[in-house]
């Protein structure tokens, strides 16, 4: 029996923690992010304002709108989509907050029928 209220009482404490999340320092800024492609390790960078995303990797730029939906979650959109696939937003949610970076979640914004759900996890460090 003691065992049992051990174990309840601690499960108790540790669903009470919640990660402390500062959004908002990283809503505008310039970040650098690490990426693979073919199993090769990459770096890009991104400058986002309140409204732009703007992306720099591999020599290249590529820009999206951005429309915030709360400090913490985003809806990003390619402005000049290459091809069907890019015109589809992305829902970015920022998971926790360290003081130089953070780490989020993203997905498509709207549901595929054909597809199924795919929701990757990166890291990104403000540099400015």
């Amino acid at each position: 029996m003691q065992k049992f209220l051990l174990l309840l009482l601690t499960l108790l404490c540790l669903s009470c923690f919640q990660t402390e999340r500062h959004c908002s320092d990283f809503k505008t800024g310039t970040f650098q992010f690490d990426y693979a492609v073919d199993g090769i390790e990459k770096t890009g960078t991104f400058v986002r304002t309140e409204t732009l995303n703007i992306d720099y990797y591999e020599n290249k730029v590529d820009s999206a709108s951005v429309r915030w939906i709360n400090d913490c979650e985003f809806i990003q959109k390619k402005i000049n989509p290459k091809n069907k696939s890019e015109e589809n937003a992305i829902h970015f949610k920022i998971l926790s907050t360290t003081k130089d970076s953070y780490t989020f979640e993203y997905q498509l914004a709207v549901k595929d029928a054909f597809k199924k759900k795919r929701i990757e996890k990166g890291t990104a460090k403000k540099i400015k």
